[in-house]
């Protein structure tokens, strides 16, 4: 039998609890011998709670125990799971955690802490939700080359950028919805300035690179400045917008950036709606691979963090092997040439300065708006785009540039 501790009963803790008790015949054949949770360890009553008997406010009753083997760290933050996670692995216990912000700020020394006490740290719930996409890098694809991640990372803002995009809702709408619905925290920031995307970006970028990749590196844009005109433009060139996370890694180097993109309709990407997490993988001998589901959640997250437990339970005294480097990766900033879709108000002599800017490009009027127009330009690193709308705003007095999308995968 394997004892396990879950630290936290929120959303993931609570979600842990009921599905390792739903389904524990299941979780017993895969795992190879029963899995109990032996201790919850909390910060306040639950006392209506089925695992009130289990709960104690004491983190020594856990760490103390040596009949319990695995931890799941599930209170989110960051000083005390860290604290936590590092003295349970330097105790011999697994550690398993959908925390992002842990796994990113600090995986590569958990994860050689995890090695060098024949134990484990997991993480597949940190990356996508319930939607398996950690365990196929590190097993599935081993032994290939990544040479690109290009996806869908936050449900939070999916959703909003949905409802901006299907319900035609300004930001501000969108994001009350969701967090009456309960999919954005009172308190947003992380979801809507791509913060939580770049975190798990990283994380990607570390497991696939096999070096740190530090998250404060990659270059990240938000969603909150987009408007109802940015996706009524987009629409009628035959876009939506989603925020991306996108990289490509070359030798000891990734390309890396968080941002919103144009998303062509008929790309893999373009109808993840909701808060449905989506994510492309290039490798080099497997070519390419599609993850898709439901990236946030109670259960789907829970589902994930089991997977891990039962992974744990079948690897009880050995490492699995799972490690980065604390070797920094080399993160630039994307320097590939890029279609973009250029928003502005036009100004004097707005028509003869644009044409001469970019010929022939396609524009498109915004019916509630008669002085705002957007068009498509060609292919173009980003210092030749920025002379040029410099150039624009200046000699066509009155123009103002509202936004500049790129285009994905151009």
């Amino acid at each position: 039998m394997v004892n396990i501790a879950i630290l936290g009963y929120g959303t993931v803790g609570s979600g842990v609890f009921d599905v390792l008790g739903q389904n524990s015949e299941t979780v017993e054949r895969q795992a190879g011998q029963p899995v109990k949770v032996k201790r919850v360890f909390v910060r306040r009553d639950y006392p209506s709670s089925e695992a009130d008997p289990y709960m104690t406010r004491d983190i020594d009753d856990i760490m103390n125990d040596g009949d319990i083997r695995v931890i799941v760290e599930a209170m989110g933050g960051l000083e005390s799971a860290y604290a936590y996670a590092k003295r349970g692995l330097s105790l011999r216990k697994h550690i398993v955690t959908s925390n992002k912000e842990l796994v990113a700020d600090y995986g590569a020394e958990l994860l050689a802490l995890a090695r060098d006490n024949g134990v484990n740290f997991l993480f597949e719930a940190s990356v996508g939700g319930g939607v398996p996409l950690i365990a196929p890098i590190v097993r599935n694809l081993l032994f290939d080359k990544i040479l690109y991640i290009e996806g869908i990372l936050n449900g939070t803002s999916n959703y909003i950028l949905t409802e901006m995009s299907v319900g035609g809702k300004g930001f501000a709408e969108a994001l009350r919805e969701a967090q009456t619905s309960g999919y954005a925290e009172s308190d947003p920031a992380a979801d809507v300035e791509g913060l939580d995307a770049c975190r798990k970006l990283s994380i990607l970028l570390s497991l696939a690179s096999g070096c740190r990749a530090v998250w404060t590196d990659i270059e990240t844009q938000g969603i909150a400045r987009l408007t109802e005109a940015d996706f009524l433009c987009a629409k009628s060139l035959g876009y939506n917008i989603k925020l991306i996370a996108g990289a490509r890694l070359s030798g000891s180097s990734a390309e890396a950036y968080v941002a919103p993109r144009l998303v062509p309709y008929g790309h893999p990407l373009y109808s993840a709606d909701g808060v449905y997490n989506s994510v492309l993988l290039g490798a080099k001998a497997v070519g390419n691979v599609m993850f898709y589901g439901r990236g946030a959640g109670k259960y789907p997250t829970a589902s994930a963090v089991v997977s891990d437990v039962i992974e744990a339970a079948r690897k009880i005294n050995e490492n699995t092997g799972i490690y980065w480097s604390s070797e920094t990766l080399d993160i630039l900033p994307p320097t590939r040439a890029e279609r973009r879709m250029i928003r502005a108000e036009r100004g004097e002599e707005f028509e003869a300065v644009a044409a001469r800017l970019w010929p022939g490009a396609p524009r498109v009027s915004i019916k509630h708006c008669q002085r705002e127009t957007a068009w498509l330009t060609e292919a173009e690193d980003s210092s030749a785009v920025r002379e040029k709308l410099a150039a624009l705003e200046e000699t066509s007095p009155g123009t103002r540039i509202l936004s500049a999308i790129s285009i994905i995968g151009t």
